[in-house]
């Protein structure tokens, strides 16, 4: 498949997030089914800083592994048939949080699917300030529109 680059309009229109929790700015480099990577440029104006922590701001954890998951959504959201169509964190392992993300701060990202089969990916990412590790995380996202193809019938639904 072909390398994508996809400036914030863009991302919108493969992906359904929106301000204020889009938590990508830009996908550098997506190529579908496999790899994507890009970033979030923090500023003190985010909507969780003033309440994480007042006094010792910090971008929440939580949000870091969202931001990397919306950018693990790009890997399949690109494949042809699957624009615009939703796409869930279903599982997480592993995740290591290794430093804080502040105001100012570039949180790269990166992430890569070991494996696509009927609605169901395999991931990993993670997320950088400065090349300085700030979290990973082992996870699996799911698309219902293509889990349901594959949805075995009870004799009351057929």
């Amino acid at each position: 498949m072909e390398k994508l680059s996809l400036d914030i309009n863009g991302i919108h229109e493969y992906q359904q997030n929106r301000y204020p929790y889009l938590l990508i700015d830009v996908a550098d480099e997506v190529i579908p089914g496999k790899s994507a990577s890009g970033y979030k440029n923090l500023t003190a104006n985010e909507w969780f800083f003033p309440c994480h922590f007042p006094g010792d701001l910090n971008m929440p954890g939580a949000l870091q592994l969202e931001a990397i998951v919306q950018m693990s959504a790009l890997m399949v959201l690109t494949m042809p048939g699957h624009k615009g169509k939703v796409v869930y964190l279903s599982t997480a392992n592993n995740i290591k949080f290794s430093r804080k993300v502040l105001p100012g701060d570039r949180f790269d990202i990166m992430a890569t699917m070991t494996s696509w089969k009927r609605g169901i990916g395999a991931c990993s990412g993670e997320g950088s300030v400065n090349g300085n590790l700030a979290c990973r995380a082992d996870f699996t996202i799911v698309m219902p529109d293509v889990l349901n193809q594959y949805k075995v019938l009870s004799g009351k639904d057929g």
